[in-house]
């Protein structure tokens, strides 16, 4: 009588599941940054906010009482209204000047030998070594009145025969801030350059597209990407900027970072300073995201 033979068939090794230190070992890694950026960021920008709600006297200082006093304030005296509508003018035509010199002098950049592009990329980049408090000092000396050194010059050349005011004007902040912001342009006019083949514009030469054409129907195109995100770049640091409309523009010419240091530092009315300060920075991120968001969604095959 014959037994029949059993076969065991072998058995697949058992699959460990992760060891519980090793799946939480990134979360470990990112801990020091989150606190970091939560005890730096986030909570004092939510003290801000809160304090933007407090009354605040002569006399009696700060009173932790929750209303809506500043913000009322704010909303119906017109004095805020024109602070912010100038605060807004200045950045809007800042971005379009740097935009409007910015994409020419990237697209000769990227057109330079290797060694010239170096010398150049060096010039654009060096007023970031210097302060901006420093270049925009020098600035001032430029503008001085009718003895300023711009003037002068405008008048040797017979292009004015009066000196024109560029302190304490719109005019004198949105030169200062070109030339503060135009390196960010530059930059990111640059970037989107380098996405560009030569090889297109060659084959639209090719074809008899003449330089005019390529630019506009070749170039442009490409780089649009890179001009808009120059541009929330340079619209959100001229919207913010304190220390050159404060040293060009002085105490007579107001925008919102000015007026809110002014608040906190002199008037000591922290809360109004605090809902100047909130405000803006509620504005900046909504136009910053609804821009981005727009680039993205118009230019989605060039950001693939």
């Amino acid at each position: 009588m014959n037994a029949a033979a059993t076969t065991t068939l072998p058995t697949s090794p058992s699959t460990t599941a992760p060891e519980p230190r090793a799946s939480r070992a990134p979360l470990w890694l990112i801990l020091p940054a989150v606190l970091l950026f939560v005890g730096i960021v986030l909570v004092p920008l939510a003290m801000t906010v809160l304090l933007s709600f407090h009354d605040w006297g002569q006399y009696k200082g700060i009173e932790p009482v929750l209303i809506l006093k500043n913000w009322q304030e704010i909303a119906t005296d017109p004095y805020y209204a024109e602070m912010f509508g100038r605060t807004l003018r200045i950045a809007l035509i800042t971005t379009l000047v740097t935009a409007l010199l910015g994409a020419p002098e990237a697209y000769i950049l990227n057109r330079m030998s290797g060694r010239w592009r170096g010398i150049f990329l060096l010039l654009i980049l060096g007023p970031l070594l210097i302060s901006v408090v420093a270049r925009t000092l020098g600035w001032a000396l430029l503008f001085g009145g009718s003895n300023g050194l711009a003037n002068k010059l405008l008048m040797s050349l017979g292009v004015i025969a009066s000196p024109l005011p560029f302190l304490f004007t719109e005019t004198g902040v949105v030169i200062a801030l070109v030339h503060v912001m135009m390196p960010f342009m530059v930059l990111s006019v640059w970037a989107a350059l380098q996405r560009l083949d030569p090889q297109v514009e060659h084959a639209a030469m090719s074809l008899g597209a003449g330089p005019v054409t390529i630019i506009r129907r070749i170039v442009l195109p490409q780089i649009m990407p890179g001009v808009l995100s120059g541009a929330i770049i340079v619209f959100s640091l001229s919207a913010s900027a304190f220390a050159t409309p404060a040293i060009i523009g002085g105490r007579r010419l107001k925008v919102a970072a000015t007026l809110a240091y002014d608040e906190f530092l002199n008037t000591l009315n922290w809360p109004l300073g605090a809902a100047v300060a909130v405000l803006l920075l509620v504005g900046l991120v909504l136009i910053v995201v609804g821009a981005n968001a727009l680039v993205e969604r118009r230019y989605a095959e060039v950001f693939k």
